[in-house]
């Protein structure tokens, strides 16, 4: 097994500009919009984007074009065919971290250490603060050729915003081919016949460490809840929860460490499956959520529940207000894509790649022996 042949110590990371490029999103109207006005398409199709009056706003301040002209009267009728570009103005996104260190790089593959706080794809209100935003920036960087541009590593799994850790991306084509199936595979797998779960196809194995509320009784704990969709506000796509029928999902939660002082339980969490969040879900379905988890309580379930609550008031942009409920990519919590191992996609080899853990997530003797490794180095 390979863990460092390629390991290039280093960091990458641009500062981000005050505002972003904002975005263009593009429709056709089809045949059912025919006679339409301007403001019942916008305010009917993209109606959790804004409220009427946001859309009225965005209309009125020039940002839609109708076949390559600016229309500011909203009651304009819209013909079938017709190409409308609605331009969101340019916006300063959340504070996030800009550097990423490099724990594994050839020429397929890149590894990297996520900092909590930084997003890995676009989405909401973070559209050029993402990881793959400075992955196209250090391409761009390292060669200004167009082909090396299009090119550039993309993410070929997820980690929260505010999960720290390991991100692997794929930097090839059949890179990103071979890697994306060992996840979905995994997935798939959990949900198929356990015998063919354990005869050795298994490609990838992720483990992280998380800190939970409470201690946790067993040593060991197998959790196969199953993760489903629920409607939530402020989640466009539906809020992933602890649900019997949601699709199936397995965790194995080992404890390193207890604290009975703080009421809390460090613990290493292997997953088979990646549905979204589900660690965090898992763990508070079992009556012990993350330490610090915004959103997620015991059960598995939100907080907060408002389902049919919308604020109607609209922010400078036309859009909603933020919610106030929490959302999925609040941060505050303690968890970390600590090891990797996989198959190499296209070298004959099993690769492990390890993600320096925080103080927080460490036991009591991996902080002494860090403080021992320092006081070493200081000596000499």
């Amino acid at each position: 097994m390979s863990n460092d042949s390629q390991t290039q110590s280093l960091a990458f990371g641009l500062l981000w500009p005050e505002l972003n490029d904002g975005l263009h999103y593009t429709d056709v109207v089809p045949p059912s919009g025919s006679e339409l006005t301007l403001i019942e398409f916008y305010s009917s199709m993209y109606k959790n984007s804004a409220p009427l009056q946001g859309w009225l706003q965005r209309i009125q301040n020039g940002q839609i074009s109708v076949d390559g002209r600016v229309v500011q009267d909203p009651n304009a009728i819209l013909s079938v065919g017709s190409e409308l570009v609605y331009h969101r103005l340019p916006w300063k996104e959340p504070d996030a971290p800009h550097v990423l260190e490099v724990l594994y790089e050839d020429d397929d593959m890149i590894a990297l250490n996520k900092p909590s706080g930084l997003q890995v794809l676009p989405g909401g209100l973070f559209q050029q603060r993402t990881v793959l935003r400075q992955l196209y920036w250090r391409v761009r960087k390292q060669n200004s050729s167009l082909a090396s541009q299009e090119s550039h590593p993309v993410p070929v799994h997820r980690l929260g915003r505010g999960t720290s850790g390991i991100l692997l991306c794929a930097k090839t084509k059949v890179a990103k081919t071979c890697l994306a199936a060992y996840f979905s595979d995994g997935t798939s797998l959990v949900g198929a016949n356990r015998k063919a779960k354990r005869s050795g196809t298994r490609k990838i194995s992720k483990i992280y460490r998380a800190l939970v509320t409470g201690i946790l009784g067993e040593d060991k704990v197998v959790i196969n809840q199953p993760i489903g969709i629920v409607r939530y506000p402020g989640v466009a796509k539906g809020l992933y929860v602890a649900s019997p029928s949601g699709k199936p999902a397995l965790s194995k939660v080992e404890v390193l460490e207890r604290d009975g002082q703080q009421n809390r339980t460090l613990v290493q969490v292997e997953i088979e499956s990646g549905r979204p969040h589900q660690i965090r879900i898992h763990l508070s379905f079992m009556g012990h959520p993350l330490l610090g988890d915004p959103l997620y309580i015991a059960g598995g379930q939100p907080r907060r529940f408002d389902s049919e609550f919308v604020d109607e008031s609209y922010a400078q942009d036309g859009g909603y207000q933020r919610p106030t409920n929490p959302v999925p990519g609040d941060c505050g919590y303690y968890l970390h894509a600590h090891q990797l191992v996989l198959s190499h996609p296209t070298k004959n080899e099993m690769i492990k790649i390890t993600a320096p853990l925080p103080s927080i997530l460490k036991t009591r003797d991996e902080l002494n022996s860090s403080r021992e490794s320092i006081s070493i180095s200081s000596a000499n």
